[in-house]
């Protein structure tokens, strides 16, 4: 399977994360709401690394790496929280698109931390997918 197939999975899920997330957060916290989120993915997880059984490789990451993905743990949690809440006070049709504008910001520093390269259709893309956000959200 390639990298595409998994990034679509990937949106197709997190579509369905938006929507099962606002029909289950009616009165509860959100932060809550986020915990309770992280009890079903840690075992989900874990039971899908055990079963590769790459568990072992865990032992051999650098120092760096604990750290850059303890960064990562800890940016993903803040993520959710500010997600959560946007979703329980808003409208999923218009969270969802100002959230979906992380892959922006991905971007910008994909460009500026490892050097990578975006063509000027690239840059004309992301010029419309920020004016489609503001139509849906805005207008």
């Amino acid at each position: 399977m390639t990298w595409f197939f998994f990034a679509l999975a990937s949106a197709v899920f997190a579509a369905l994360t938006s929507i099962f997330a606002k029909i289950g957060m009616k009165g509860v916290d959100s932060n809550l709401a986020t915990f309770i989120r992280i009890l079903f993915i840690l075992p989900f997880t874990l039971l899908i690394v055990f079963a590769q059984g790459n568990l072992k490789d865990a032992g051999k990451f650098s120092t760096l790496t604990w750290v850059f993905l303890g960064l990562s743990g800890i940016a993903t949690g803040l993520s959710w929280l500010f997600y959560f809440r946007a979703l329980q006070i808003g409208d999923v049709h218009k969270v969802v698109p100002i959230d979906k504008l992380s892959f922006i910001f991905a971007i910008v520093l994909g460009v500026l931390l490892f050097k990578e390269k975006i063509s000027q259709l690239g840059v004309l893309g992301i010029f419309f997918l920020l004016l489609g956000t503001y139509l849906v959200v805005l207008k």
